[in-house]
């Protein structure tokens, strides 16, 4: 063990989503003297505005601690599903994690699958149950679950409180004394130094600003520099640790987490996962990060055609900062031009969304989310389609493969009844039931991802009355029964509107499209069929009565003939309207069903 590392302590705090992790952050940077009392406020952490709003972590933050002449480094990260590839990033920077559970809530689907993270990692586990000074505190019940999911000893587990502070000081002193230092892994022969980027930032004055944990050697300011799968070599401008705010420091050194600034202002050269190294250092790259794939897709387009290039700056500033979302141009003939993106799932996409409407000041229409499906045709053709206008007609389609999703449902016994029914209506194969802790059941499910985004969670909380938690990870293709729906109007079909829907759900699916549509569209001077079809038929239709107008209104007395004359005119030329005419849809139209 190298004395430079005896004094240092690098750690995360792992919990599902609203347990309460950001408040012990904030005790613990309160109680450490970090942050001045007078600077103390609730989420220190989240210094994102959508963060505060709802009161969830969405980016890991670092942030640097003195306790006890011990150097305290925390990653905080989210506990929603959709952000656990930020998650996995933080824990391959650190040698513990604090596992922190609701006392009210016990333990939920996620925790323990990023607990599952963390171990896979060998990371040494701090088992914490916190707001134990709540009247509906569970702490016996919640102790039990935690001992039975750790096989520990419940003496093991400690009891705090993030909002009064009870029991944080001996957390403190626990993660002195549990948590491992950290180790040198170059020997003394290869030298050098070597640091893992697990984030990064960009600045328009500075460049690329990386967060490395150093693995190995110390880096100083000027050092010249060198990222290893990227080839870039670089001079470090300025180092520092965060505190959390960012402060310059001389060195950063051995087991350190800390920030470069590279002064490269090219996009797309560093990457989270890669190694910086000595300029002239031999030694290899550390092990890095599987890069996220997407697995929902929406695209974007600005309701003001005029936005389009402001969208474009704002995803390519978006990108520095979250590098799991990708993107690319696409053009459709009735919403102009915008960019198809790939999501690692609807709570990412809401928040991408919101920020570029809130930060940029964008007003975007977001098209229906759909996955990735693989497609063998008739002639043998096997290719990837993530968007329906993809989909080949349906006579040369032999088999379809969607992604599936493999689920854990925490759920109190009184609710099964209704989560089984929601999961049948969803096209769930349930493998296995046991019961977890004291009345809950845990649920282990198989479904189509398509089927998870289509208002699953909502509905689940709706009938377990929120008490039902629920974690997920992509698994294998399945063999699909999915069509494409096309959506006609006057006998043309409008590409925006067309959907990819499960079989058994085609007349439900094509009905309330065509009610929309018909509720949404303006009256014509013909009579306009509005349909949806799929496998080449007809599956729901409607008809939109004409704008009447009265052509004998000018008429004043005179024979009945004439206005019979004109009436019958103006039948004829509606009915020649109906078999030549096309319907001109209003931009509002697209906006609202694509919302809808």
């Amino acid at each position: 063990m190298s004395e430079s590392t005896q004094h240092i302590r690098n750690f995360s705090i792992i919990a599902h989503i609203d347990h309460g992790k950001s408040t012990l952050a904030d005790r613990m940077l309160e109680l450490t003297s970090t942050i001045e009392e007078r600077r103390m406020q609730e989420q220190v952490l989240d210094s994102m505005e959508l963060e505060r709003e709802r009161g969830i972590t969405i980016k890991m933050q670092p942030v640097q601690m003195q306790y006890k002449e011990h150097t305290l480094n925390l990653i905080d990260t989210p506990g929603h599903i959709d952000f656990s590839y930020e998650v996995s990033r933080a824990l391959k920077a650190v040698e513990g994690s604090i596992l922190l559970v609701d006392a009210t809530q016990g333990v939920q689907a996620q925790t323990l699958t990023t607990l599952r993270m963390a171990e896979e990692q060998g990371l040494t586990i701090i088992p914490v149950i916190t707001k134990t000074d709540m009247d509906h505190a569970r702490i016996d019940d919640v102790k039990l679950e935690i001992a039975e999911i750790l096989s520990c000893d419940l003496d093991d587990i400690m009891e705090v409180s993030g909002k009064t502070g009870k029991g944080v000081i001996e957390l403190l002193d626990t993660i002195i004394e549990r948590i491992p230092t950290p180790r040198e892994s170059l020997s003394e022969i290869e030298g050098g130094m070597r640091g893992l980027v697990f984030d990064f930032e960009y600045s328009n004055h500075k460049g690329i600003i990386m967060y490395v944990r150093i693995f190995d050697g110390v880096v100083k300011k000027r050092d010249s520099l060198k990222l290893h799968v990227a080839s870039q070599t670089f001079s470090a401008l300025e180092i520092g640790s965060f505190m959390p705010e960012p402060v310059e420091q001389d060195r950063l050194t051995t087991g350190t987490i800390g920030y470069i600034v590279t002064g490269i202002k090219e996009a797309g050269v560093a990457l989270v996962g890669d190694t910086v190294i000595s300029a002239k250092s031999q030694s290899g790259a550390l092990a890095g990060y599987q890069q996220p794939s997407p697995v929902v897709w929406a695209s974007l387009y600005p309701v003001d055609a005029d936005q389009f290039d402001d969208l474009t700056h704002a995803l390519k500033k978006l990108r520095l900062s979250d590098s799991s979302f990708t993107y690319e141009e696409e053009s459709s003939a009735t919403l102009g031009r915008g960019y198809r993106i790939g999501f690692l799932g609807m709570l990412h996409l809401e928040i991408i969304s919101e920020r570029l409407k809130r930060e940029w000041g964008l007003d975007l229409v977001v098209t229906t989310p759909s996955v990735t499906y693989r497609v063998i045709t008739k002639k043998g053709d096997d290719f990837y389609v993530y968007s329906p206008a993809q989909f080949p007609s349906h006579g040369d389609i032999s088999e379809i493969y969607e992604p599936y999703v493999s689920l854990q449902i925490l759920t109190p016994n009184e609710y099964i009844s209704g989560a089984m029914q929601l999961l049948h209506d969803h096209e769930s194969n349930v493998h296995d039931t046991k019961t977890f802790g004291d009345g809950r059941v845990e649920l282990s499910v198989v479904m189509p991802l398509r089927e998870l985004m289509r208002n699953f969670f909502d509905e689940l909380k709706s009938v377990t009355s929120g008490y039902a938690s629920v974690s997920y990870e992509i698994t294998d293709e399945q063999r699909a029964d999915v069509t494409r729906l096309d959506i006609l109007v006057a006998g043309d079909e409008v590409s925006a509107f067309s959907r990819v829907v499960s079989s058994e759900k085609i007349q439900g699916e094509a009905t309330k499209a065509v009610e929309a549509l018909y509720k949404l569209l303006p009256q014509q001077m013909f009579v306009v069929k509005i349909q949806a079809v799929a496998d080449g038929r007809i599956v729901a239709s409607k008809t939109l009565k004409a704008l009447r107008k009265d052509v004998t209104g000018h008429l004043y007395g005179g024979d009945i003939t004439r206005k019979m004359k004109l009436r019958e005119k103006q039948k004829k030329g509606k009915k020649r309207m109906a078999g030549q005419g096309s319907v001109n849809i209003p931009q509002e139209v697209y906006v609202k069903m694509m919302r809808e």
